[in-house]
């Protein structure tokens, strides 16, 4: 009923496009922000992007969709509650984000994790409490690769022999890698190069990203 703030701001939940909903929720309220109103809101929401007012206005305009009153009015009635909801998420995870921050400040290990390209607070967190501080588990890249699923299974009878994908393993370790390798891959050329090698010897996507994995595994 109301797509145009989706088209003003980066993303939907940032606390600038909530804020743009509660105060415009129908398209008509939206319709008549002016130049100079939306230059007002920006500033007093900190608008930290480069485009102007007129701009986004003009973004604005072509999203701008009628419909009957009954259906508007319970739309933005329910898109204000919802707004109200993300902005508390939003808080919430801020304050997450803070803590987290504050008990990798405090590891010794932090400083490891966080040299690696692609490795932000939450996947080094992640990998930090899943990994644990006992050295002598994984003494070795092999196991550390079999706990993160990276290493395949080999299956063999007689004359036959398969390489399977490794399904059981800690799904926590293997989301952080992969999440881990996809920032990477947009990150490091080195990492970027390895996977378009892979990826054009035919390998799928999730397969060049194990791939991937693994050499960053065996470095760590």
């Amino acid at each position: 009923y109301h797509p145009a703030p989706l088209h003003l701001f980066s993303s939907l939940d940032r606390d600038i496009t909530l804020a743009f909903i509660r105060t415009f929720p129908t398209p008509a309220q939206a319709s008549r922000v002016t130049t100079r109103r939306m230059g007002g809101f920006t500033g007093r929401h900190g608008y930290s992007g480069r485009q102007k007012p007129e701009t986004l206005i003009a973004r604005m305009q072509p999203h701008l969709l009628s419909a009957s009153e009954g259906t508007v009015a319970g739309k933005a009635l329910a898109a204000k509650a919802f707004t109200e909801q993300l902005a508390l998420l939003n808080t919430h995870l801020r304050a997450h984000d803070k803590r987290l921050g504050e008990l990798l400040d405090m590891h010794p290990d932090t400083p490891i994790f966080t040299s690696f390209p692609g490795i932000g607070p939450v996947t080094a967190g992640v990998l930090i409490s899943e990994m644990g501080e006992q050295r002598s588990r994984f003494p070795s890249a092999p196991s550390l690769l079999a706990e993160t699923g990276l290493a395949p299974v080999t299956k063999a009878s007689g004359r036959t022999r398969q390489v399977r994908f490794r399904y059981a393993a800690n799904r926590r370790m293997r989301h952080a890698i992969d999440w881990w390798m996809f920032v990477a891959v947009r990150e490091d050329p080195w990492s970027a190069d390895i996977y378009e090698h892979a990826r054009a010897a035919g390998q799928p996507h999730h397969r060049a990203l194990r791939g991937l994995g693994a050499r960053w595994c065996r470095i760590l």
